[in-house]
């Protein structure tokens, strides 16, 4: 198995950062799952920060919605004892954060300015690394969303711009740079789509799009929701206890022949390299011309470890060939 001596750095598109080339995502600190339940809690998100840390990793990803905000205060917390400018935050603003209020939603100058304080105060820092868009308003107007995220970059709130999981509206993300930069405001730098093995929608217009643009690529859900990790068999995931154990909605978009077609060459490949199909699919990822950093999540120190090693996966041409041509149709050779 690879054995990683310590993460490394690589540019973050075009900003001129070096981001870790695996980043932590924070989603499930604090989360709460539909029996009650709490994913991670604060214990284990301070081991988790820590074994990251160890591991020479330097970028950490959250959102002021993820645990209602604990995954920030939490975050602020651990750093209050470290060198902040060592360490490369990431959050994001845009679901509805109090009810029967949409002014608390969306990218309305209001909602941002508010937001970014209170994020800040959780943190306990003055200022984010990025500051994402969570998703795209189309109620806000751009101009008004693109000038409100400038002031924040010269109040100093924030260094860089990024906008996720907007794979339908990439030539809204370039439209919106295009009005900046006639303004001479700040553009977005950044941008966190879904991509996996898998999940292959964000490849043509979407990848070209930030390549031309010269953005930043930071997939999240690297690992398909745990379906590339190996814990589904074919016979299982496919009539059997996994897929009834799964939400219909995750069954009907990862339980499938196709992808379990994918999942078998996943094997192949970790087989000849002696790593895990999770290691592997990271690698593919990191292999990926256009992607700066996936994004790796985990609930215990010990996948989180598994996962950091994925680094260390040595692939040739050969085997991301293999694997970036198991999808097949419109993805093949992409």
């Amino acid at each position: 198995m690879p054995s990683l001596d310590e993460l490394g750095f690589v540019s973050l598109g075009d900003t001129g950062l070096q981001t870790s080339e695996l980043q932590l995502g924070t989603w499930r600190f604090g989360k709460e799952t539909e029996e009650g339940n709490v994913e991670i809690g604060e214990e284990r998100a301070y081991e988790l920060l820590d074994a990251y840390e160890a591991a020479g990793g330097r970028y950490i990803d959250t959102a002021d919605v993820y645990g209602g905000g604990q995954s920030e205060e939490w975050i602020g917390d651990w750093l209050a004892d470290r060198d902040r400018e060592r360490y490369t935050i990431a959050s994001k603003v845009y679901w509805q954060i109090r009810e029967n209020d949409p002014n608390s939603r969306g990218t309305n100058r209001k909602n941002i300015r508010h937001r970014i304080d209170a994020l800040l105060e959780r943190l306990d820092t003055d200022y984010v690394d990025v500051l994402y868009i969570h998703r795209w308003d189309d109620e806000t107007p751009t101009r008004e969303m693109m000038k409100t995220l400038n002031r924040l970059v010269e109040d100093g709130k924030v260094h860089y711009l990024g906008a996720s999981t907007l794979r339908p509206n990439a030539w809204k993300v370039a439209r919106a740079n295009q009005l900046a930069r006639d303004e001479g405001w700040e553009p977005f730098t950044v941008l966190q789509p879904r991509y996996n093995l898998v999940d292959r929608e964000v490849e043509g217009d979407y990848l070209e799009m930030a390549r031309d643009e010269g953005l930043g690529v930071c997939p999240w859900s690297p690992l398909g929701q745990g379906f590339l990790t190996g814990k589904y068999t074919r016979e299982d995931g496919l009539t059997g206890e996994s897929r009834a154990a799964e939400s219909s909605r995750f069954a009907d978009s990862y339980l499938t022949e196709e992808n379990f077609d994918v999942h078998d060459v996943l094997d192949e490949v970790a087989a000849d390299v002696d790593a895990s199909p999770a290691q592997v699919a990271l690698a593919w990822l990191m292999h990926r011309d256009g992607v700066s950093a996936p994004i790796v999540g985990a609930r215990t120190v010990e996948q989180l470890e598994e996962n950091l090693d994925a680094a260390a996966v040595d692939l040739t041409d050969e085997q991301v060939d293999r694997l970036t041509e198991a999808k097949g149709g419109p993805y093949a050779g992409l």
